[in-house]
């Protein structure tokens, strides 16, 4: 099996770490390291990677000043408690940037709200 780990950019990666742990409702805990974060399922797959802006010589990672953060990515989280992980998001931002609405196109509920550093984050009933 192949699996795809998605990298952003942050400007703290404990801070979006414990955002994002917020958000799915996982246990509080910090990341390994200071410049490095997984955010992981309880079975050990890898969610999300978060990396410390200008840490170690990626070229797209180098500073959120070359680009704005989450230009031409969405971050697409499918969830199997939508209404917990609403309740949560409504927690951690002022308003979410689309409430939850049915998609059509995948007959899902889904809302959206931007994360500590800018970037659009859809959030996806799995079921």
């Amino acid at each position: 099996m192949t699996r795809t780990w998605t990298i952003i950019g942050v400007a703290d990666v404990a801070r979006s770490f414990r955002w994002y742990r917020a958000l799915l409702g996982q246990l509080p805990g910090d990341p390994a390291h200071d410049y490095f974060g997984q955010l992981c399922d309880d079975d050990g797959t890898v969610l999300l990677c978060l990396h410390k802006w200008g840490s170690h010589d990626h070229p797209t990672l180098r500073s959120a000043d070359l680009a704005e953060p989450g230009n031409g990515l969405l971050l697409f989280l499918r969830v199997d408690d939508f209404d917990r992980v609403l309740s949560n998001a409504r927690t951690l931002v002022d308003q979410l940037a689309e409430e939850p609405r049915l998609n059509p196109a995948t007959g899902t509920l889904e809302f959206a709200l931007r994360d500590l550093d800018g970037y659009y984050v859809m959030v996806s009933a799995l079921t």
